[in-house]
């Protein structure tokens, strides 16, 4: 089934783009959202002369995208997160810490346009930033321990003095002890 999408989908296209969809995806979802127009020859005569109109509005939106793009050179993302013995976090590092973290260094950005696979342990990662057609960025994304590993801790706690051990004196039973008379 083709399609014009009216808005952009990641994964899926662009916004003005004809795409093809199996049908009850197109029917079922894209179409009653209103994210999606059914790509008939005269929805597709009507798109090709919005698109000639619009050319100076997409060419100014470009180069919104690739000046926010050039804000996000050289930037790289430190998350810290809570983490098990093993090194496995507590929940995963995804787009909404990626986008948290940008707002907190100045940079607003939606978490819609941040694409990224699941941090689930300490490690190195990429976010990609969509920002317009061609103009994506991709952001290098460390996972770090919030908290220091258990094995760590143990380490690094005072050992406490060990106590003697208690000797047990013998229990003797009133039969055992001889009587004085």
């Amino acid at each position: 089934m083709e399609l014009i999408l009216k808005e952009d989908i990641i994964g899926l296209g662009y916004k003005n783009e004809i795409v093809n969809v199996k049908a009850g995806y197109g029917r079922n979802y894209l179409i009653p959202q209103g994210k999606a127009v059914i790509a008939s020859e005269s929805a597709k005569k009507i798109l090709a002369e919005n698109l000639r109109q619009q050319e100076h509005k997409i060419a100014a939106q470009k180069a919104a995208a690739e000046e926010r793009a050039k804000a996000l050179e050289g930037v790289a993302l430190e998350i810290a997160a809570k983490v098990s013995a093993t090194g496995v976090t507590y929940g995963s590092v995804g787009a909404a810490q990626v986008a948290q973290a940008l707002k907190e260094k100045g940079i607003e950005i939606e978490r819609k346009i941040i694409t990224m696979r699941d941090a689930k342990s300490v490690g190195d990662y990429e976010a990609t930033i969509h920002f317009f057609k061609e103009v994506e960025v991709k952001v290098p994304v460390k996972v770090v321990a919030e908290n220091a590993p258990a094995e760590v801790k143990a380490e690094e706690e005072p050992v406490a003095e060990v106590e003697e051990p208690v000797v047990e004196e013998e229990i003797v039973s009133e039969e055992e002890v001889p009587a004085a008379e």
